[in-house]
């Protein structure tokens, strides 16, 4: 009798780009890198995690890096009163969870932020970059394509969708600005179904066109890891999402997590991450006193 096969796999292989416990790692993008970052950061890597909070486009991601490359001050001209009746200040740059009271209270911990940011950005050998989407917002009055729209009025911006060709220059120009980093790419898994489900594909595609072509220029310095395709063709049930139907689950990011360690944790260090998971649930389930 055949087997029945329930899932469709996806192997990634082995990555070309190597992430130790020894390197020092910068995450950046959207919700996935959050959720990877995290997962790092709890086993004890030396990694940074969105220094700029969530973003989700190339545009914004490529300028974070390029922000923390020049660890140029945010000056006032950047600062912006945040809309929805909203009095506090941040910037497009950052995610609203940078919003301080004042501008000079945001600008104070906007470039602390950085400050230690770049230092470790400068440091850092290796980079995990995750695009959420090729969608972005232009501000009318400043031109700036913006991280965040930080509850202003949808109509002070122009919506518009990167092309692969221009998706590709900025990625390209990031890696010709950090020459001494390697970098893996992921599409983040979490559909943006307010594009409509077609503006989606359309949207996740560019990305996937502009990665694949970066990972050819680049062998051993660039390579993707399949979290989009994990999740859409081996997890492809309901039950690997959160009740909003968009997100993955718990269960999923820790599938995916898993994978991520197969697929660029160095063999050797296997073991130390299985004893580091043991302790860290042995301390989840500590009774409190």
């Amino acid at each position: 009798m055949n087997e029945i096969k329930l899932q469709t796999p996806v192997d990634p292989g082995r990555s070309a780009v190597e992430i130790s416990l020894k390197d020092t790692t910068v995450v950046l993008g959207s919700c996935f890198a959050d959720n990877i970052g995290k997962k790092m950061e709890a086993f004890g890597f030396d990694v940074l995690v969105n220094p700029f909070g969530t973003l989700y486009n190339p545009v914004s991601v490529t300028e974070a890096a390029a922000r923390l490359g020049s660890g140029e001050a945010f000056k006032a001209e950047e600062c912006v009163r945040m809309g929805a009746g909203s009095d506090l200040v941040c910037s497009f740059s950052h995610n609203t969870s940078f919003a301080r009271e004042t501008q000079e209270d945001f600008l104070e911990y906007a470039n602390l932020s950085l400050g230690q940011s770049s230092q470790m950005w400068k440091k850092a050998t290796k980079v995990i970059v995750t695009l959420g989407t090729a969608f972005c917002f232009r501000h009318i009055q400043s031109g700036r394509t913006v991280a965040n729209c930080l509850k202003i009025d949808g109509r002070e911006f122009i919506r518009y969708r990167l092309d692969v060709e221009g998706t590709v220059a900025l990625l390209e120009r990031m890696m010709e600005e950090n020459p001494a980093k390697e970098f893996i790419f992921t599409i983040s898994p979490i559909r943006h179904l307010k594009d409509g489900a077609h503006g989606n594909q359309l949207s996740k595609s560019t990305l996937l066109l502009a990665v694949d072509r970066i990972c050819t220029e680049y062998p051993g310095r660039a390579d993707y890891f399949p979290a989009y395709e994990i999740v859409l063709d081996e997890l492809r049930d309901y039950r690997f999402y959160a009740e909003d139907l968009v997100h993955p689950s718990g269960q999923a990011v820790e599938c995916l997590w898993s994978r991520f360690l197969d697929f660029c944790l160095p063999a050797g260090e296997r073991e130390e991450i299985l004893a580091r998971e043991k302790v860290l649930k042995r301390s989840a389930h500590r009774p409190l006193h």
